[in-house]
């Protein structure tokens, strides 16, 4: 099953620290918001990551400080299932 990092731009305001967590997973926009590197649509935002990463990855949804980062497994929860840092 693959663990998913969803990226809410709408809580995010580009301070960047998941970025230095993840830099082979997430690189920056022009205005220092995250983004998935080499990815298009969804997956900028629901962004799936290897096994390697899954340690950093809980790091980053723990330590961001606009609980703009969440984690889920397998497919996408219903709208409103997913809780800030879940």
């Amino acid at each position: 099953m693959t663990t998913h990092l969803h990226i809410d731009w709408t809580s995010c305001d580009g301070r960047g620290l998941c970025t230095e967590l993840l830099p082979g997973v997430l690189d920056r926009d022009d205005w220092g918001y995250p983004l998935a590197r080499g990815k298009s649509g969804r997956e900028r935002t629901d962004v799936p990551l290897r096994d390697a990463d899954r340690e950093a990855a809980h790091e980053a949804v723990r330590l961001c400080p606009k609980l703009a980062l969440s984690l889920w497994d397998g497919e996408k929860p219903e709208p409103g299932r997913r809780r800030p840092g879940q």
